[in-house]
C-alpha cells in the first residue's frame, strides 16, 4: 500500500504549486515542510507585532484577469485569489549621481531616463523594441501549457503554432543572453549600467549572463499587467497555495522533516527507483514519486546517499556554481513624518564598483505603505538585504566552549549591516533613531532557517555557459522544482517549475482541460 501518489519535500513556493496542481489533478499527494511555517523563502513571519517578508517582496499581475504571472494562472486554476494594492512608480533606484522613478509605463520611464542621459532613452527604447516582440509571442504559449517530455510537441503544434511561428524570428534572441541585445542596441554606459542592474534583480546576473526571454517577459508583464503588493504580505500567496492544495485533496504536514528519500533497484534495468521517503521521527511514507523542493546541492547531498546517484552525474551536479546568499536587515520602525515613503528602492553605493560586489546593490522593501496592517499604528516594517558570500561566516554553537566565536558573529552581523543602514538613509536620513526593532540575517541564517546549502539563493548558471536541469532526475520517480531547475530567482520562476513537473507527471487528457480560460 501507497501513503500517497505524490510525496512533495519542502513547501516553497515551487513545491506548493507541484502539490496543488497534481492535488487538482486527482493525486493523493503529501507535502512535508521541516518547518513549522510554509513558504520556504517566500514565508512571512510575525515578531513583536510586525510582520516581515522573509524573501521576494516584488510581484507583477496577481489580480489581472489576463495576467501571464504563473502564480495568477495556478490560483485561478485551484479557485483561489489573493488580495493585492497596486502601485506606480514601481520603485526608485537611487544611484550616486541621482534618482530614477521607475515606472509601470515605458514612455514614463523613458522621460526619466532622458533627463539624466537623452540618447540613454533613445537606445533604452531600441532595447525595448528587440525584445517587446518576443514577450507578444511567448504569451500565446500559457505557462500552464508547459511539459517537460515529447508529448508537449505535439501540445505546441496543434494548440499553439501561429505562437511558434511568430517565436521563429527570435530564435536567436531566445538562446541568446540580454547582454548580446544591449551590445546591438546601447552604447550610452548609463543606460548599460540600468540595464545590468535591473538583469541582476531579476536573475542574480548582469546582463550578459541572463537569458533574453526572462527580460522580455518582465518588460511586458510590467507594462501591460502592472505591479502589486498582496495585502498580508508574501504568506498571503503561499495560504492561498496552501488552501488550493487541501480544497482538492492534498495534504501538508508541517514540522515534517524528511531525513532520507528512500530508494531502490529497479528489477528491470540497472538504474534505481524511488519508493518513499524516511522522516527524522522514523516514520516511513511510501509514494512512487517524490518531488524535491529544496536545492540541487541539497537534494544530492542530504537527501540521497552518494552511491544512489551515477557519480559522474552527481559531480556535475553538485559542481553547479551558486550565487552568493544575503544579508537581510528587518526593522520596525516609527512613521512619524514619513507620510510620502514610497515602498521599492535600489541603493548602488559606489559606480565604480561593480553592482554584484556584496555591499554595493542594496535593496529596499517597505511594505507597510501599501498594507498598513503589518505593522502596529505610526509604525513602518522595513526589509533590506544586499549581496553576502557565505564563506567566512561561521558562528559557535557550543554553549560550554569559549564565546569568542559567537562575539565575533555578532560584532560581524553589524559591521555587515552598515552598509544596508547607509543605504536607507538615502530613502530615510534618521533611520537610525527611529528602529524599535532589529533583526540581522546573515548567510547563516538563511541555511539554517530555510535549509539552503550555504544560503545560495540559486544557480548562477549564465546565458550560454549551461543549461538548467528541468524536473528530471536519474532516479525513475524523482523530480525536483525549484529555483536551481529554471533560470530566475523569483516567484514566477519557481512556480513555473511547479507547473513543468506536475504536467509532466500526468497524462495530456488531465492536463489539457485545464487550459480552457487560459488561452
Amino acid at each position: 500500500m501507497q501513503d500517497s501518489d505524490v510525496i512533495v519535500i519542502g513547501s516553497g513556493i515551487g513545491g506548493l504549486t507541484a502539490a496543488a496542481l497534481l492535488a487538482r489533478y486527482g493525486k493523493r499527494v503529501i507535502v512535508c515542510e521541516s518547518h513549522t511555517i510554509a513558504g520556504g523563502a517566500a514565508h512571512s513571519f510575525r515578531r513583536q507585532g510586525f510582520k516581515f517578508d522573509s524573501g521576494p517582496s516584488f510581484y507583477c499581475g496577481l489580480t489581472d484577469a489576463q495576467s501571464l504571472n504563473p502564480v495568477k494562472q495556478v490560483l485561478d486554476l485551484l479557485g483561489e485569489s489573493v488580495e493585492a494594492v497596486r502601485y506606480d512608480p514601481l520603485g526608485h533606484y537611487h544611484f550616486p549621481e541621482g534618482t530614477v522613478p521607475v515606472y509601470s509605463n515605458a514612455l514614463d520611464y523613458r522621460k526619466e531616463i532622458a533627463k539624466i542621459t537623452p540618447q540613454g532613452a533613445k537606445e533604452l527604447k531600441q532595447f525595448e523594441e528587440r525584445l517587446l516582440p518576443l514577450y507578444e509571442a511567448m504569451k500565446g504559449i500559457p505557462t500552464l501549457a508547459l511539459r517537460a517530455d515529447w508529448q508537449f510537441i505535439p501540445i505546441l503544434l496543434k494548440r499553439y503554432l501561429p505562437s511558434l511561428w511568430k517565436m521563429l524570428p527570435y530564435l536567436p534572441i531566445i538562446q541568446g543572453s540580454v547582454g548580446n541585445v544591449m551590445d546591438a542596441t546601447v552604447r550610452d554606459p548609463w543606460v548599460r549600467r540600468l540595464i545590468d542592474l535591473e538583469c541582476f534583480l531579476l536573475s542574480g546576473l548582469k546582463a550578459h549572463g541572463t537569458i533574453a526571454p526572462e527580460i522580455a517577459f518582465m518588460l511586458g508583464e510590467r507594462s501591460r499587467s502592472g505591479v502589486e503588493y498582496p495585502v498580508g504580505g508574501s504568506s498571503a500567496i503561499v495560504n492561498a497555495l496552501v488552501q488550493g492544495l487541501e480544497r482538492w485533496g492534498g495534504k501538508l504536514r508541517l514540522g515534517c522533516h524528511v531525513e532520507q528519500i528512500l530508494v531502490e533497484k529497479q528489477f528491470i534495468g540497472s538504474g534505481q527507483k524511488v519508493v518513499g521517503v524516511h522522516l527524522l521521527s522514523g516514520e516511513i511514507l511510501k509514494a512512487p514519486v517524490v518531488i524535491s523542493n529544496a536545492s540541487i546541492w541539497d537534494t544530492y547531498t542530504q537527501l540521497l546517499r552518494s552511491e544512489d546517484l551515477p557519480s559522474s552525474y552527481r559531480q556535475a551536479a553538485l559542481d553547479t556554481p551558486t550565487i552568493d546568499s544575503f544579508m537581510h536587515l528587518h526593522l520596525g520602525i516609527k512613521a512619524l513624518g514619513l507620510d510620502n515613503l514610497t515602498g521599492h528602492h535600489v541603493v548602488v553605493h559606489d559606480v565604480n564598483e561593480d553592482i554584484t560586489t556584496p555591499g554595493n546593490t542594496c535593496m529596499i522593501s517597505i511594505p507597510s505603505v501599501w498594507d498598513a496592517t503589518l505593522a502596529p499604528p505610526e509604525h513602518h516594517v522595513v526589509h533590506a538585504y544586499t549581496l553576502e558570500p557565505y564563506a567566512g561566516w561561521k558562528r559557535n554553537v557550543d554553549e560550554q566552549s569559549a564565546t569568542s566565536d559567537r562575539i565575533g558573529y555578532e560584532e560581524k552581523k553589524h559591521l555587515k549591516a552598515q552598509t544596508l543602514y547607509r543605504a536607507l538613509e538615502r530613502i530615510i536620513p534618521d533611520i537610525r533613531e527611529r528602529v524599535v526593532l532589529e533583526l540581522i540575517g546573515t548567510p547563516l541564517t538563511h541555511a539554517h532557517y530555510l535549509r539552503r546549502y550555504q544560503g545560495t539563493y540559486g544557480p548562477a548558471i549564465a546565458a550560454g555557459q549551461g543549461m538548467f536541469p528541468g524536473p528530471h532526475t536519474p532516479i525513475l520517480g524523482l523530480y525536483r522544482v525549484g529555483d536551481s531547475t529554471m533560470p530566475g530567482i523569483g516567484v514566477p520562476a519557481v512556480a513555473a517549475s511547479g507547473i513543468l513537473c506536475a504536467n509532466t507527471l500526468v497524462k495530456p487528457q488531465v492536463h489539457l482541460p485545464v487550459l480552457t480560460g487560459f488561452e
